[in-house]
């Protein structure tokens, strides 16, 4: 039976927007006079969730609780499927409005609608993105798919201004019962490279902010160039907070944005890699398939390997290909649970042209492995380097391991860092990894390095032979 009440309360659904600044949906509900219940659900888009991605999840509501409780608030945390959840809570607390932060993917869309046929209100705000989706269109408004147009359009968009944080959000007179979040044991899934993965991340606001505010001060100017230096590893590693929300996009492009206003000579660069983001996030929106299906139909057919157990398989897996710029990347994935974006766009090139494996594998694999995973900039990626989606890199340019090595880790420093196998003193970052690796695996640093499972320039040959054979079908 609902409970009655004369100021009936807002649910708050809390997903990936767990920040105080700059958050439209909590700036709202502070100010619309009703008390205020924030939740956090177990539900059924967490155990869809990789296992890399739901350790970092947690480990983001655990820095955004204490922040909520500042505002004489707290976090309510339940389990169970979203609508019978929201609604079991709205029953107890007189609620009959859920708020929530819009995102893009279909999951979250589909939950969306199941809450609201539940009989609830659901009312959605922005926050996650610049712009809506139907804001940033072609002249016959289409969306775009090719990206530079969408950048233009996007740097001619106002996002509008940063929000500031609320100083208070309304209590209920009786707060519902939560479950503990550490029951929902959302690290387990991880084994023993969890807590490896978990000393490489930097959860909560103030972290994030502090990250921006560092990158801003010591690395933009030089951004440009030291993005794609794997040594000096120059990017800004805020996708990680971005994917959780505990920092706006709004406020990551403002900041660039004063910068290029100073003359930053990389703040352009940095902008476009945030419309890049924008673009994937826009293109799933659009496209809800787009991390199961090519978004070019006519690659539908193409002929991937799609055998989950190949020798091939395994061994990219276990970052053990037998190319070392291609190991070293696959490598420091199993340690920090992030990946340099080059080693990402080398990585994957290998698996789905050299080796000719089904890049729906990888992008499976990333969604299990990433602590930034997005479920929109991971799929737009794997399509673009596998050349089945917008704007994307054609099949015939396959990234070359020995090029990208002499291009943008010329010392061999990178690769230090991460393979131990023929290093008299291999440093903690190459040892860490055979801690993180399922022990079952039997790896060690004192074996031989493995020969490649394929010489990449015949992996080259034999992918452009089987895409003439697929063109002229």
């Amino acid at each position: 039976m609902r409970l009655m009440t004369d100021r009936p309360p807002i649910l708050l659904w809390l997903r990936r927007d767990l920040r105080l600044s700059d958050h439209p949906l909590l700036h709202a509900a502070a100010r619309a006079g009703r008390p205020v219940i924030p939740v956090a659900l177990n539900d059924e888009a967490v155990a869809a969730m990789g296992a890399a991605p739901r350790m970092r999840w947690g480990m983001a509501l655990a820095a955004f609780a204490p922040a909520l409780a500042e505002l004489g608030s707290r976090l309510i945390c339940r389990s169970g499927p979203a609508d019978r959840a929201l609604a079991a809570l709205a029953r107890e607390t007189g609620a009959s409005e859920v708020w929530l932060t819009a995102l893009p993917d279909p999951l979250a869309r589909a939950q969306e609608q199941a809450v609201q046929a539940a009989g609830l209100t659901v009312r959605a705000f922005p926050g996650f993105l610049l712009a809506p989706p139907e804001a940033i269109a072609t002249g016959q408004g289409r969306p775009f798919r090719v990206f530079t147009p969408f950048w233009r359009a996007l740097a001619a968009h106002d996002p509008g201004d940063p929000l500031p944080a609320p100083g208070r959000l309304p209590a209920p007179d009786h707060w519902p019962s939560s479950e503990r979040l550490e029951d929902w044991r959302l690290e387990q899934a991880m084994q023993r490279g969890g807590p490896l993965v978990a000393a490489h991340q930097n959860p909560g606001e103030a972290r994030a902010r502090a990250r921006l505010e560092a990158f801003l001060d010591h690395s933009l100017d030089g951004y440009a160039a030291a993005r794609d230096d794997l040594a000096a590893d120059g990017g800004s590693k805020l996708s990680e907070n971005l994917a959780y929300g505990e920092i706006s996009p709004r406020m990551v492009w403002h900041a660039a944005r004063a910068a290029q206003e100073r003359g930053s000579p990389g703040a352009e660069t940095f902008l476009r890699e945030l419309a890049w983001r924008e673009f994937s996030q826009h293109a799933l929106w659009h496209n809800p398939t787009l991390p199961d299906s090519p978004l070019d139909p006519a690659w539908a057919g193409f002929p991937w390997d799609r055998a989950e157990d190949s020798p091939a398989l395994l061994a990219w897996r276990q970052a053990r290909t037998g190319m070392p710029l291609v190991d070293a990347g696959l490598r420091e994935l199993w340690v920090t649970g992030r990946m340099h974006n080059r080693m990402r766009m080398l990585t994957a090139s290998v698996l789905c042209k050299t080796l000719l494996i089904d890049w729906r594998i990888g992008l499976r694999w990333f969604a299990d492995q990433l602590t930034d995973w997005d479920a929109a900039a991971n799929a737009l990626n794997w399509q673009w380097v596998a050349g089945t989606g917008p704007d994307a890199a054609p099949f015939f340019r396959v990234f070359s391991p020995d090029a990208q090595a002499a291009r943008h880790d010329a010392t061999g420093a990178y690769r230090r860092r991460w393979l131990a196998e023929g290093q008299r003193h291999p440093p903690a970052t190459a040892l860490a990894f055979f801690d993180a690796v399922p022990s079952s695996w039997g790896l060690s640093p004192g074996d031989p390095y493995p020969p490649p499972v394929i010489d990449p320039s015949e992996g080259r040959r034999r992918a452009l032979a089987a895409f003439e054979r697929f063109r002229k079908r």
